[in-house]
């Protein structure tokens, strides 16, 4: 393909709002309303309808740009923008889910009674070596690229699959957007310091009710300090983790996604580049105390539950 027929206007331009836009707006509206009924016991209200006013504001402002040039660039403008405000969103689902009791404990228990131990706790101790280390973080820090890599690729190689794709990735992101304001879990990294590593190791799990709600200490960053990849993982922790999100994965179930997306494209190549990735950033979830193993099951469990029934929607509503 040319690189001017990413500029050719097209003849049969989409008039309304795209699958993924409409996506956005209820999720947009759920959570306003989600909002006013809990608007006294919410920590920045302020600042969280401010979120939702500037995603109004770009979502309509991109609408306008592809209506004033509708072609292909534009189009994939209008879907990366969506994807980058994405990092508003997450930190949201915090703003939402403290107001409720954590339940870190259950999930803790049942890494206990699945595993006899809590991996989180073992898997760096046991393997502190550089070489592991670096590889774990990168696993870790490839998540967002291979996002980009797996829908560029289907906007340069399949873009009659790609806004299908997009939907998937962009559903599912809201999708545990929407679990983890019901279900909160701070994950390892806050939950093992919040209540003492050594009571963990004995296998007690206390409750901690609303304790998250103020407190954010985290375990630092397993693993070689003085490598790249490890450095980029404790910059990015540092914007923008927050204590929830933990169960199931997002990170395992969209990389999941992202796989069984790879294999729909005609060449096997890109799956076969991103497979040593998944891998790693499956692992890297545990060894970087980003989760407990069982919401790394729980992320490949939903995303085969969220493939077909995300297809399913797009097909039959969006298509």
């Amino acid at each position: 393909m040319k690189l001017t027929d990413y500029i050719k206007l097209e003849k049969k331009p989409k008039k309304g709002l795209l699958a993924v836009e409409w996506v956005v707006m209820a999720y947009l509206v759920a959570t306003t309303l989600l909002m006013f009924f809990t608007y006294v016991k919410l920590h920045n209200p302020e600042s969280m309808l401010m979120v939702r006013m500037r995603v109004v504001a770009i979502t309509v402002a991109m609408w306008l740009v592809y209506r004033l040039v509708p072609c292909r660039l534009t189009h994939f403008f209008r879907i990366g923008v969506q994807l980058l405000m994405l990092s508003w969103w997450y930190p949201d689902t915090y703003e939402l889910n403290r107001i409720l009791p954590n339940l870190d404990h259950v999930v803790a228990g049942w890494e206990q009674q699945l595993f006899g131990c809590q991996p989180a706790l073992l898997f760096a101790e046991k393997m502190p070596w550089a070489v592991v280390s670096e590889l774990m973080c990168l696993g870790y820090a490839s998540y967002f690229p291979l996002i980009g890599l797996v829908l560029t690729c289907f906007f340069i190689w399949r873009y009659n699959d790609f806004h299908r794709a997009a939907f998937i990735i962009i559903g599912a992101f809201f999708v545990y957007y929407t679990f983890f304001i019901f279900v909160p879990v701070a994950g390892p990294q806050y939950y093992f310091p919040a209540v003492g590593t050594d009571v963990i190791a004995r296998g007690e799990f206390p409750q901690l009710h609303d304790y998250f709600a103020t407190m954010r200490e985290a375990l630092p960053t397993p693993g070689w300090t003085g490598g790249i990849f490890h450095q980029s993982v404790v910059d990015a922790r540092a914007v923008g983790e927050r204590a929830t999100g933990a169960f199931p994965s997002s990170h395992v179930g969209i990389a999941t996604l992202l796989l069984l997306l790879a294999w729909q494209t005609k060449s096997r190549r890109l799956f076969w580049v991103i497979m040593p990735l998944y891998v790693l950033l499956c692992l890297s979830t545990v060894y970087l105390y980003a989760h407990y193993a069982v919401d790394v099951i729980g992320g490949w469990v939903s995303a085969l539950l969220l493939f077909p029934l995300l297809h399913f929607a797009y097909k039959h509503f969006f298509s």
